[in-house]
């Protein structure tokens, strides 16, 4: 049979996608894009835009394709239950039991019976999933965390995806080497609150990182997103021996002022954040620090989001990913009064991004003029996009081999702010 799968969201999703496709392919599937017998729609709940976008994909391939076999998952789903068992799907998860995918088509070949499936406990085991290659990147992910207890009261995550769980470390260190021997120099840690690895067990990501920087071949190790209260002293010494870390951290701020990082339920102030900053660019001056900040959150005024503006400045982040906060029932602020109207969430959602693009500008023409080394990833008529390790994407002209690290003097014209 043939398949094809469409994910929505985050690096996660993208890694649990790219389990069930392996996992269908050993199992003799076929990936088909234009007419698969079996579609898979990996939904993403973190916005109400992304829960209409989900709902809107899988209503469109009923409708475009209605005798294909239909599997929606994801936090979409484990979001909106009773929404999602009214539409005509055939297979139905959460955010669990991804791994069994080939047996749960199987089944439904042979019976033809709907199946919903949805596990509404917080207390879950970590659910082992391991990839050999990622086909359709030179990076490779690998998932090493599920599940958040920080309950930051704008967020939906924690009750969908469940309590914090890590995988196993010697399982995790094998699922790396594997990926490394099959061809993979970068790879991506990531999770849900990926810098909580290990918590309660013996091990935690510094030991990590430190036994992969041992692995022959592996050039670069990625960390996608670390809090700022997981940047401890053990932490802080492997970044500053480890030189397998790339050069570039993506650490959430989600709010340039006390006031909302209060209402927020952040687990730091800006004193704190501000601390730790300047304690990794004295590691590393020349680092990439990437951020999230959400826009609009209620009880912000005008005057605390220009602090937030003048906190982004001071900070000198490398990008800035701006979010509309957007209203998720059943979080503590969707009952807050003080709610931001529409309107001015967009204006100041543009404003912000205004900021993040000088500032983006600002980062990269540090670096015009000096050698860095580029990872290919892509190359098409002559024209090879990769990236340094500080996260620069840089467009090449000439005869480049995917997959392979090319020591390059930047110039402005090699440098694109899309990441």
């Amino acid at each position: 049979m043939t398949f094809k799968i469409i994910t929505l969201g985050c690096k996660v999703n993208a890694y649990e996608s790219e389990i069930m496709k392996e996992l269908l392919i050993k199992a003799g599937y076929k990936e088909e894009n234009d007419k698969p017998e079996v579609v898979i729609i990996n939904t993403c709940s973190v916005t109400n835009m992304a829960d209409s976008k989900s709902r809107k994909m899988v209503r469109r391939y009923k409708r475009e394709n209605p005798d294909t076999i239909l599997i929606v998952c994801g936090c979409s789903t484990q979001n909106n239950k009773e929404e999602y068992e009214k539409m005509d799907i055939d297979i139905l998860l959460g955010n669990k039991d991804k791994s069994k995918i080939v047996t749960l088509i199987n089944n439904y070949k042979n019976n033809h019976e709907k199946y919903f499936k949805f596990y509404d406990d917080r207390d879950l085991e970590f659910e082992d999933m391991n990839v050999d290659k990622f086909s359709s990147h030179t990076r490779a992910f690998v998932k090493i965390q599920d599940g958040c207890n920080n309950f930051c009261s704008y967020c939906i995550i924690p009750y969908v995806r469940g309590n914090i769980r890590s995988k196993d470390f010697t399982k995790t260190l094998e699922e790396i080497k594997r990926l490394v021997d099959n061809g993979h120099k970068e790879i991506v840690l990531t999770g849900i609150h990926t810098g909580s690895y290990g918590y309660g067990l013996n091990y935690d990501l510094s030991d990590l990182l430190s036994e992969m920087a041992k692995i022959e071949g592996l050039e670069r190790i990625r960390i996608s997103s670390i809090e700022v209260t997981e940047l401890n002293d053990k932490f802080l010494e492997e970044l500053k021996n480890n030189k397998k870390i790339c050069n570039h951290m993506h650490i959430p701020l989600q709010a340039g002022s006390d006031e909302i990082l209060k209402k927020m339920n952040r687990k730091y102030n800006l004193d704190y954040f501000f601390n730790k900053i300047n304690e990794i660019r004295n590691i590393r001056p020349d680092i990439s620090i990437t951020t999230d900040v959400i826009v609009g959150h209620p009880y912000e005024t005008n005057e605390l989001f220009e602090k937030t503006i003048d906190t982004c400045k001071k900070l000198k982040f490398a990008k800035i990913h701006v979010f509309p906060y957007s209203k998720r029932d059943g979080t503590a602020s969707s009952r807050m009064p003080n709610q931001v109207d529409e309107h001015e969430k967009k204006l100041r959602s543009h404003k912000l991004i205004e900021v993040s693009n000088e500032l983006e500008s600002n980062y990269n023409n540090k670096f015009i003029g000096k050698k860095l080394d580029v990872l290919i990833e892509e190359v098409n008529n002559n024209i090879a996009i990769g990236h340094t390790s500080n996260y620069l994407r840089v467009e090449l002209n000439g005869d480049y081999q995917k997959n392979r690290i090319y020591n390059v003097e930047i110039k402005k014209e090699y440098l694109s702010n899309e990441k």
